[in-house]
């Protein structure tokens, strides 16, 4: 009976998502404009900080779904995925993508940025800026641009 129960949850998901070659994310962008559309309020309402803890969420689902091939080891998918989304990295990946961003952009970085408040004591203040800057954006982009987005974790290689 459970087996009957998963196989058409399957069949439902391989159907909502069109083409098996398709990246998850983008069939998904679809629904995301949708969701744009119906969002309350105006983007400008959201405060940086409010950005940059959507766009921590955004950037490790990315990030954990790019290590899921080749199958592994849940510990070695964890110790992958925090190597990549600690601060550190995150800092490390905004000045790679620094040259491929536009005013608009720079801006929304500047302004998660200047709302990073406090800062674990294993960093220096400047890495926890330039991390909380670059979830500022990836939260950004994801509420209001899902296609610049993807082109932004493209420049990272990371890819879904």
């Amino acid at each position: 009976m459970t087996n009957v129960v998963i196989e058409n949850k399957a069949s439902d998901l391989s159907e909502s998502q069109g083409d098996a070659s398709e990246p998850i994310f983008e069939a998904n962008l679809g629904a995301m404009k949708t969701h744009e559309q119906k969002k309350p309020g105006h983007l400008g309402q959201l405060s940086p900080s409010s950005l940059a803890y959507l766009g921590d969420a955004v950037y490790e689902l990315y990030v954990r779904t790019q290590f899921l091939f080749p199958p592994k080891r849940v510990s070695d998918y964890h110790d992958q995925v925090v190597s990549t989304v600690r601060a550190e990295s995150q800092a490390e990946s905004l000045k790679l993508l620094e040259p491929y961003l536009t005013e608009t952009e720079k801006d929304i970085l500047r302004r998660g940025r200047n709302a990073a408040s406090g800062c674990p004591r294993r960093l220096s203040q400047k890495v926890y800026q330039k991390a909380t800057s670059l979830e500022t954006l990836l939260g950004y982009l994801y509420i209001n641009d899902p296609t610049r987005l993807q082109e932004l974790l493209e420049y990272l290689n990371i890819i879904v």
